[in-house]
């Protein structure tokens, strides 16, 4: 098996988990915009994302160049000649970078996937202002949920 087929396995299920995030993101951001007119204030632009999104790479993908190429330099690392694709950057073999890039999709598709804490202190907000405008008392349920 080659690296190339390794890094399938793991990117699949880098890909798997991204697109269920924009999935979720999609409908967080539908049922927002339905409720609120600041839903493009919260989220931020879509450049302001981009060029972080953009910077972010850049930082990763450099400094995974240089530091794989210090621990294959020096013997950390070794790899089976057969099984990488001959694709170089320096003597770090080009399938190294496959980790670089699964760590920049898959942590922000977690992070959304499991919810910040912003979202997750703008829906207690939203319950606790429901509750208010509906003028229903309280009940230790809720009292504990707003916790």
């Amino acid at each position: 098996m080659t690296y190339w087929a390794i890094n399938a396995v793991f990117l699949g299920l880098v890909a798997v988990t991204a697109g269920a995030a924009l999935l979720l993101r999609w409908a967080r951001t539908r049922s927002t915009r339905a409720s609120s007119t600041r839903a493009s204030s919260t989220h931020g632009s879509l450049a302001a994302v981009v060029r972080a999104a953009g910077l972010s790479t850049a930082v990763l993908l450099v400094m995974t160049a240089v530091f794989d190429n210090v621990m294959i330099g020096v013997g950390l690392v070794g790899y089976d000649e057969s099984r990488i694709s001959g694709a170089f950057v320096g003597i770090a073999p080009l399938e190294d970078f496959a980790y670089a890039v699964a760590a920049l999709v898959l942590l922000p598709s977690v992070w959304t996937l499991l919810g910040s804490r912003r979202e997750t202190e703008a829906a207690k907000a939203a319950r606790a202002s429901r509750r208010a405008g509906s003028g229903a008392g309280t009940s230790t349920a809720d009292a504990e949920e707003a916790r």
